[in-house]
């Protein structure tokens, strides 16, 4: 996986300073994620692994299925991946473009995990306290989960702030066994 992030970090960067630059950031994500799709579907993957197809071949075939969402800089795009045979990693250029797309506009995806449903008052609340607290604006998806007591676990990216109850009953059992 490691090795994935590595080869893919130059074409995203590319393609991010490329897509800011011409203030068209909203379109190349699309463009990146329309195309991870496709790359991703298990008959797609079968052409574009193909080795009687050129690497121009594969390209064509990875914009015709994406041309309504893909200018022309997205196509160049497309055969250069092709050609240096990174077709492959479209899903995880597109995963770092959205980091890096979200680190831009200062704004972060939290999912949030509770006991029992919020209402919108709460919802908003909660969002605008972690929203002072990690200094962006927040997108909060949230999702209801009894196995947790009670509480709230709240993940973004690599950060995880569990609140539940059971994260609770779970350390107070290992504070009694040790």
């Amino acid at each position: 996986m490691a090795e994935l992030n590595t080869v893919a970090r130059p074409y995203t960067k590319a393609a991010f300073e490329y897509a800011r630059d011409k203030g068209s950031l909203d379109q190349w994500s699309t463009m990146l994620s329309t195309a991870a799709l496709v790359v991703k579907d298990s008959a797609m993957a079968q052409v574009l692994n193909n080795p009687a197809l050129t690497s121009g071949q594969k390209a064509e075939v990875l914009i015709s299925v994406c041309e309504e969402q893909m200018d022309d800089a997205g196509k160049n795009f497309a055969f250069l991946l092709a050609e240096n045979q990174r077709l492959a990693l479209l899903p995880e250029i597109s995963l770092q473009f959205e980091q890096l797309k979200a680190a831009q506009e200062k704004s972060v995806d939290v999912d949030l995990t509770t006991a029992f449903a919020l209402d919108d008052a709460q919802q908003q609340k909660l969002a605008q306290a972690l929203s002072t607290k990690l200094g962006r604006e927040v997108k909060l998806t949230s999702q209801v989960d009894k196995s947790i007591l009670g509480g709230v676990v709240i993940r973004s990216d690599d950060l995880v702030i569990d609140g539940s109850v059971r994260a609770r009953l779970a350390k107070l059992a290992e504070a009694m066994n040790s």
